[in-house]
This record gives C-alpha cells, structure tokens and sequence, in this order.
C-alpha cells in the first residue's frame, strides 16, 4: 500500500514541476488575474490557441487551474480558468521522500456553486 502511495505522491510532484517548467503554462499563471476563456487567455498571453488548450490541460491536470463555467444567455457556456493555489511548498520527509503541498485560496460561495454547475456539465 505504501508503493501505491508513493507512486501517486510522485506522480502528483511530477504534474506540478512539468507544470511550473513549462514557460508558456508559467505565463498563463501570471496571466490569470481574473476567471478568463481559453480565447481570452490566448490573447492575453499572446500563445497561440491551440497551444493554449494544451498547457491548460497541463495546469488542470496538475491542479494548478480551476475550471468554471461561464453561464450565457444564449445557452452557449464557456468554460473558464482561474489559478486554484496560492503557494507550492516541496519538502523532503522522514523516509527521504519528496511531498509537494499546493496551498489553495478559500472558495466563495458562488466559486462553490460554479463548481457544481461545472460538474454538473461533465456528468451530462
């Protein structure tokens, strides 16, 4: 069971620091001052598109962004990102192993009710 562990512990270490390697997923980081579109965060950083969707899903799966839905009268929801952590602290522990701990930010109520409505969307 510890092996189990330890590879998850590794593998959640290994998404942060090719997360934080990258130099475009880094920019997107900075980027993000406020929730914003693949579109909107494309343009901002000045990466191209298709780019972006790729480093989006670097950062999503290493738990660096949140993502939300961005509800619209047409009925055409966006999805939305916004950076999920305040600090990434690494630390070696008592067996010799490296754990990495990603600080998160308190949730809104209304942040906690687009992440719902977020879930809600990837189940249907």
């Amino acid at each position: 069971m510890a092996r189990d562990r330890s590879a998850m512990e590794s593998a959640e270490l290994t998404a942060v620091l090719d997360a934080l390697d990258d130099a475009d997923a880094r920019a997107i980081i900075r980027g993000l001052e406020e929730p914003m579109t693949a579109s909107e965060i494309s343009e901002t950083c000045d990466i191209p598109l298709s780019t972006t969707y790729r480093k989006l899903d670097l950062l999503t799966d290493a738990a660096l962004l949140a993502e939300g839905t961005q509800i619209r009268a047409d009925g055409h929801h966006a999805t939305t990102y916004e950076v999920a952590f305040d600090e990434v602290r690494i630390a070696l522990n008592e067996e010799r192993d490296f754990d990495v701990a990603v600080g998160r930010p308190e949730r809104t109520p209304e942040q906690r009710i687009a992440d719902i409505w977020t879930q809600v969307r990837r189940e249907t």
